[in-house]
């Protein structure tokens, strides 16, 4: 099956949309990467996105039109990578939507919203689409995330010794080998909203890490950032922007009579230290990283200082390209979900049962109905797209 897996993350920044070519082959899940294409959001859908988020509050008028813009923004997406990507060939797009809201409280999830109706996504490409995969895992008593721990469990089955799979999006999140999986706090959502506020919204994000190149860490600052009770919760555990935002810094006084490059270094600081704890914590032999976050070579040069011996490595050496993994995980949720097979490990989400994810909106020619195979997949391999040759991804 010929998949496009739609993400936009807690940066939100773009739709990125990577295709995939998928084939159960026995016990194994064989995915082809065939690329990705990212589509930037528009300043005003950014904009309005960005005034939506936690905590502010939305009049329902507001939530209908910014669920039609961020809606017809994937439905954009989709269409260009099917064009550009697999030749008017997809089979099927799965899409994870635009989270604006992650109720947790009391150490549960109790509901998540995820913009973007699939809607449009189906007009549009004429394509079945799956999509909202995070509600049944709730309902079924789940955290809703971090949702690419299944993909990451079949990937790394077999690699030798304990290896970790971490993403640092806005929010970071990592998979151990026994099936322990969580969000282990901020990746670069602190990072971009200080960003902003110290440039009046000029700046969305501090490219190459290059404000917090100039600084130096604050220690007393970081100590007292570090006394956030999320890192001490039992797993598993989800946060989101609801959180950790401006207003979260505004509250620390990091916002107050510190230098911006002072700020971003601490908070640079903080994002490696809470990541290389949760590593350690989990008995780390190795990470394999993805994520905006590695793209940022002063956070990525943090981590490996901080992770003393433990070796970081980009998931491409692998096979899958970093910035685009969560979308080829999408991708393969989208695939379990067609085939009628579950796409949670209970012990990563903390749900009563592992659930087959989404809800169906139909193409043009309504839902395919491929016969559900006898067994669900026991292990993930990357192979290398036809006429290259890329590292060879099985363990």
């Amino acid at each position: 099956m010929l998949v496009i897996g739609l993400m936009s993350g807690t940066s939100y920044d773009a739709v990125d949309a990577a295709a995939a070519g998928l084939r159960l082959d026995g016990g194994t899940l064989v995915l082809r990467p065939l690329g990705m294409v990212s589509t930037p959001y528009d300043d005003g859908l950014r904009a309005a996105l960005s005034a939506a988020l936690p905590p502010a509050s939305l009049p329902l008028a507001e939530v209908c039109r910014l669920d039609t813009g961020i809606g017809r923004a994937f439905a954009a997406a989709a269409v260009h990578a099917d064009r550009e990507l697999c030749g008017g060939r997809a089979e099927l797009v799965a899409s994870h939507g635009q989270t604006v809201f992650h109720w947790v409280a009391d150490g549960r999830v109790h509901g998540t919203l995820q913009l973007g109706q699939p809607a449009w996504i189906a007009e549009a490409t004429g394509l079945p689409v799956v999509a909202d995969f995070r509600a049944r895992d709730v309902a079924a008593g789940g955290q809703g995330a971090p949702l690419v721990s299944l993909f990451d469990l079949l990937w790394l089955r077999g690699r030798p010794g304990r290896p970790v799979a971490l993403n640092i999006g806005g929010i970071a999140n990592l998979t151990a080998p026994d099936g322990t999986a969580f969000d282990t706090g901020p990746g670069c959502a602190l990072l971009d909203a200080a960003v902003r506020e110290f440039s009046g919204g000029r700046l969305a994000y501090d490219a190459d890490g290059a404000l917090a190149a100039r600084g130096r860490a604050d220690r007393g600052l970081l100590e007292r950032l570090l006394t956030e009770p999320y890192y001490a919760l039992p797993t598993p555990k989800t946060t989101g922007k609801e959180l950790f935002h401006a207003g979260y810094l505004r509250a620390s006084g990091l916002l107050d009579g510190v230098r911006p490059e002072d700020a971003l270094a601490t908070l640079t600081e903080l994002t490696a230290r809470t990541v290389a704890d949760a590593v350690r914590s989990v008995g780390a032999t190795e990470v394999i990283a993805s994520g905006g976050g590695m793209r940022n070579p002063v956070l990525a040069g943090t981590l490996r200082r901080l992770l003393a011996g433990v070796p970081l490595r980009a998931s491409d050496e692998l096979g899958l390209p970093a910035a685009a993994k969560e979308a080829y995980a999408f991708a393969v949720l989208g695939f379990l979900t067609a085939h009628g097979l579950p796409g949670t490990d209970p012990r990563s989400t903390g749900a009563r049962h592992a659930r087959v994810l989404g809800s169906l909106t139909p193409g043009s020619t309504g839902f395919p109905s491929p016969p559900p195979p006898h067994r669900a997949p026991e292990r993930l391999v990357v192979e290398a797209p036809a006429g290259t040759r890329g590292p060879d991804s099985a363990p």
